[in-house]
């Protein structure tokens, strides 16, 4: 069965241009090596929650915006494959060093899942 990665990301608005820059930079490499779907999305209509909600899960600051991805893989293994493939990637290297990314790493909430229905 098909193996997820989902992100939710706080960015400044003021560094989504290099944001979207390296996500397509991501996609590429991830695909390259074998992922199924990569896929970003910028919040639209995400309204902050009375408990809980996007904006809430990230601790989102006024002038940023929520970001939400996804990763498709074959199966866990592949994902565990491809993603140690892509973290020692040397076009990634930069990308790698927590000060050089558009976004607070710190308030990132991901997580790996197993899909149990894909229509």
């Amino acid at each position: 069965m098909r193996y997820v990665d989902g992100f939710v990301i706080p960015v400044p608005k003021k560094k989504l241009a290099a944001y979207r820059a390296m996500a397509r930079k991501c996609s590429k490499i991830w695909r390259e090596l074998g992922a199924l779907e990569y896929c970003e999305c910028v919040a639209d209509d995400a309204p902050v929650g009375k408990r809980t909600s996007f904006p809430r899960s990230v601790k989102l600051k006024p002038g940023e915006v929520v970001v939400f991805s996804y990763i498709v893989y074959k199966s866990r293994r592949d994902r565990d494959r491809i993603n140690k493939a892509a973290i020692s990637d040397p076009r990634l290297a930069a990308m790698m060093d927590p000060t050089n990314i558009p976004f607070d790493g710190k308030r990132m909430v991901y997580g790996g899942f197993k899909a149990f229905l894909t229509a």
